[in-house]
């Protein structure tokens, strides 16, 4: 009996009912229906199985935002395997450890294909395939995949005889966690489709709307915000031709594809924003919404993108535990958009509680928690994050806020000491512990200070050792070579000190204060 409760069912029924419908174009190359979409991926997931894939496995992705990652995602999860996208910018360091902690059993890239992540599968004895899509004499795109097939024998050997489970784990995604390792989480088909579902709903996307991702598909808001919500109401999606954000080509593509809203990190906002003031276009779509997601976002440039671009700018809120959305202030027709609020929580339950599980009245601070059926059932092998995220039954998110008296939530920061550069979260213990892992550093902190552009930046204090010369230019050497370039700090103080506490504890927050009251 095939369950209706999975993402996979939900997409098969979204192409069989819109099957004519544009559902993914690549910038400049070609278009696919929701029909041939989903004929790629059941070939591609014939691939999967043929080459020994089996439930439960782990496949990584990594490639630029194309529709090869699009269609082997959507074939890792259609034969009940679990996808681990990740960030192609990675070090061979991190490519191993994420393949490691994931246990991963296949590393999927472009044609083109990935030297450090290839280096790190080969390291672990990882198999490595490359899938590619070529348009073909009769103008309909193929994919070709370079997998082998394998001498162990699959118990299903038809893809039609796969049946999806609601618990079958979908999508498996680190979260930088202030902990020295950042946690493996894993999410559920189930997970997914109510996450997909409340998106639709709060957004009343329907198959006639349009969109251009240019966040990164290896993210929660970019894969499940913008391409699977998309997807699943027979909507349309365009990918950049360069395979990520280009500011130059952005209008270009959100008029050819008659886009109808698009979602984007602070960040890109400002991006727009600046190209918009300097070098208008001469058109702009009428976009039923602008949204805005991953890092706060300033009342003033909401003002100023509402003023550019006739569209309301609706704020919203969500985490990689939560399957994305988590609040969002809704569309004019159903009620106010608050500057400087998330809005109000989507689908799941929501309250503020003080550090005794006790829940606050309107207008109080205390942690935001959640509990839904989008929420992960829990971190991989993690037992004791588990115990204080779960902790009174609630999901803790370790964001301090309040809800006001119409239930809009308002941040008022983070309890974690994550930095939070233009969306992208990264953990201050793993630069710390890169930097303490040069032979010339005594004592190194990470820490966020506030910058106009990314909202926070991310700059360093060291100590070097004695007698050795070690400068700024060296430490910013080191950091490229062993750290993502959104990873790398933007600026080192090299110090002989760095204020402690009683007992002797770097506290972050002082580090931060010193340092930031010197620039």
């Amino acid at each position: 009996m095939e369950t209706t409760s999975t993402l996979t069912y939900f997409l098969r029924h979204v192409a069989a009912k819109f099957p004519s419908r544009r559902a993914l174009s690549v910038a400049a190359k070609f278009d696919l229906t929701h029909s041939r979409l989903h004929q790629l991926v059941e070939s591609a997931a014939q691939r999967l199985l043929t080459a020994g894939i089996k439930p439960g496995d782990v496949v990584a992705l990594t490639f630029p935002n194309t529709v090869e990652f699009v269609i082997m995602f959507l074939a890792v999860i259609r034969v009940r395997s679990t996808a681990a996208p990740l960030n192609s910018a990675y070090t061979a360091e991190e490519f191993e450890f994420y393949l490691s902690d994931s246990e991963s059993k296949l590393l999927l890239t472009s044609s083109e294909g990935n030297n450090a992540a290839q280096a790190a599968a080969s390291k672990l004895k990882i198999a490595h395939a490359t899938a590619s899509v070529t348009q073909a004499e009769s103008n309909e795109p193929e994919l070709s995949l370079s997998l082998s097939q394998s001498d162990s024998v699959n118990s299903v050997d038809s893809v039609e005889s796969v049946v999806n489970d609601p618990d079958d784990v979908a999508l498996f995604l680190h979260t930088s966690g202030t902990t020295s390792r950042p946690k493996g989480v894993p999410l559920t088909q189930h997970n997914l489709l109510s996450s997909v579902q409340n998106i639709k709903s709060v957004y009343r996307l329907t198959e006639s709307d349009s969109t251009v991702i240019v966040l990164p598909l290896f993210h929660v808001h970019g894969l499940i915000g913008g391409l699977l919500s998309s997807l699943a109401a027979g909507a349309a999606v365009a990918l950049p031709a360069a395979g990520r954000f280009s500011a130059s080509a952005f209008w270009k593509d959100m008029v050819k594809y008659n886009a109808t809203w698009y979602t984007a990190v602070p960040t890109i906002h400002q991006i727009i924003l600046d190209r918009h003031a300097n070098n208008p276009e001469p058109v702009y779509p009428r976009l039923r919404f602008i949204r805005s997601c991953s890092a706060s976002l300033a009342p003033a440039i909401l003002g100023k993108l509402e003023e550019a671009f006739g569209a309301p700018v609706l704020e919203a809120y969500a985490m990689t535990e939560a399957s994305h959305l988590m609040a969002s202030n809704p569309l004019p027709q159903d009620g106010p958009h608050k500057a400087g609020s998330v809005g109000k929580p989507v689908g799941q339950e929501m309250v503020i509680l003080d550090q005794t599980g006790r829940v606050q009245e309107a207008e109080v601070s205390g942690e935001v928690c959640i509990r839904g059926p989008n929420v992960t059932k829990g971190y991989k092998n993690n037992v004791d994050a588990n115990t204080a995220a779960f902790e009174f039954g609630w999901f803790h998110t370790g964001d301090v806020g309040y809800l006001d008296s119409d239930g809009y939530l308002h941040l008022v920061g983070r309890i974690k000491e994550l930095i939070n550069r233009g969306g992208e979260k990264i953990s201050p213990i793993e630069v710390d512990a890169v930097l303490l892992s040069h032979p010339d550093i005594a004592q190194a902190v990470a820490f966020g200070a506030p910058d106009a552009k990314y909202g926070e930046e991310i700059y360093c204090a060291v100590i070097p050792r004695e007698g050795s010369n070690l400068d700024e230019a060296e430490v910013l050497r080191y950091s490229k070579n062993n750290l993502a370039s959104f990873k790398v700090p933007k600026k080192v103080f090299i110090t002989d000190s760095l204020p402690k506490t009683a007992t002797g504890k770097i506290l972050r927050r002082l580090v931060t204060e010193h340092f930031v009251s010197q620039i």
